[in-house]
């Protein structure tokens, strides 16, 4: 009977594991996301480049760079609360310091285009 306890434990570990890794990828897809934002603010300034009036644009194309920069940071809260709640067994999951750092890195670029962009 013992045994059977221990395989069980051991299932549960992996599948906690498991989810630390799902969580991993699923913050990688909004990272993703995010950036698919930013592409189509750039994306939107090459489309309409000579459209009157100018500023039009440049405020559709900041709104992208502004919903990236949400979908970065919800994010990144999201990965790191479903992180501080697993424990590690076999994997080891990426620190909620790196994921911050990729989040902040990722709207810093996001904040930086929609500054070049409003400016081109």
């Amino acid at each position: 009977m013992a045994d059977k306890q221990a395989l069980a434990e051991e299932r549960t570990d992996w599948a906690e594991d498991r989810t630390i890794l799902a969580n991993e990828r699923t913050f990688a897809g909004w990272m993703r996301t995010g950036l698919a934002c930013v592409a189509v603010a750039l994306g939107l300034k090459a489309v309409f480049g000579d459209f009157q009036p100018d500023w039009l644009p440049r405020l559709v194309a900041n709104l992208f760079c502004v919903i990236g920069i949400a979908i970065f940071w919800m994010a990144r809260r999201n990965a790191c609360r479903t992180t501080r709640r697993m424990d590690e067994h076999d994997t080891e999951s990426q620190s909620t310091l790196g994921m911050t750092l990729t989040a902040a890195a990722m709207a810093l670029g996001a904040a930086a285009t929609g500054a070049i962009l409003w400016w081109l």
